[in-house]
């Protein structure tokens, strides 16, 4: 196994954006590609790590960049300020996405047949936003992410497969919300899968995570058990 990282330079019209992307140089041939979706704070290490471990599991992972090239914020009120414009209009966002679905297909070792994406937090509901414009991916995880219809999507078909793995104590996604999220994706016609975990708050993946005041709080079991619920789904989608 040889893991190869880089970032790569793509467009949103004239917004210029850098992912980080991985992969094993001992594989040969067009392999599936996994988009993964930053949290409120931008394209950081915490991404690249993931793009990283997908590359060890034989995909190419693509850390997206939803902010612009060097981006990233410094704290909870630049992240904040930097991810409300997205928040306020879904449509930028999904444009966004779209740009990073198309420069990832353009990449010599992805088989854009077998394209999915995941996130995290922010990065959830970027990956749901994608699959909600009903554009031809296998499949979406949203890990602890934000799951609020966006409001210009309702007459789509969603062909992705989607799993979505929340934290049942996540002060950020309401039960009212996740109500919302499963009568959406039952009309919208997708395949789909909500994994709760008990006694877990929001960002359960994020070793740094430690504000339980705020409901942001690391839970290792949850951290475990939802990647393994990822792995299994990929080779599920990808097979």
């Amino acid at each position: 196994m040889t893991i190869i990282s880089n970032t790569v330079g793509y467009l949103d019209g004239d917004v210029a954006l850098e992912a980080f992307f991985a992969f094993d140089d001992a594989l040969t041939g067009r392999r599936p590609a996994v988009l993964i979706n930053h949290t409120w704070a931008g394209r950081d290490d915490f991404v690249a790590e993931k793009a990283k471990k997908l590359a060890a599991l034989g995909y190419v992972g693509f850390a997206v960049d939803m902010y612009g090239k060097g981006v990233l914020g410094s704290g909870a009120e630049e992240n904040a300020r930097l991810m409300q414009p997205f928040m306020d209009n879904r449509l930028m966002l999904q444009k966004r996405m779209q740009a990073a679905l198309c420069a990832v297909k353009l990449m010599p070792w992805v088989d854009d047949k077998k394209i999915a994406a995941i996130g995290f937090c922010f990065g959830g509901l970027c990956s749901l936003d994608l699959a909600r414009t009903g554009v031809d991916l296998k499949g979406v995880v949203s890990f602890h992410g934000l799951l609020g219809a966006p409001g210009n999507t309702q007459d789509q078909t969603i062909k992705a497969k989607i799993l979505a793995l929340h934290g049942f104590d996540d002060p950020l996604v309401p039960v009212a919300q996740v109500l919302a999220f499963e009568q959406e994706m039952t009309v919208a016609g997708a395949d789909w899968q909500l994994h709760t975990y008990g006694n877990t708050a929001h960002a359960f993946t994020n070793p740094l995570a430690n504000d339980p005041d705020s409901g942001i709080v690391y839970r290792l079991d949850a951290d475990r058990r939802s990647w393994r619920a990822m792995e299994d789904f990929l080779t599920e989608i990808f097979t």
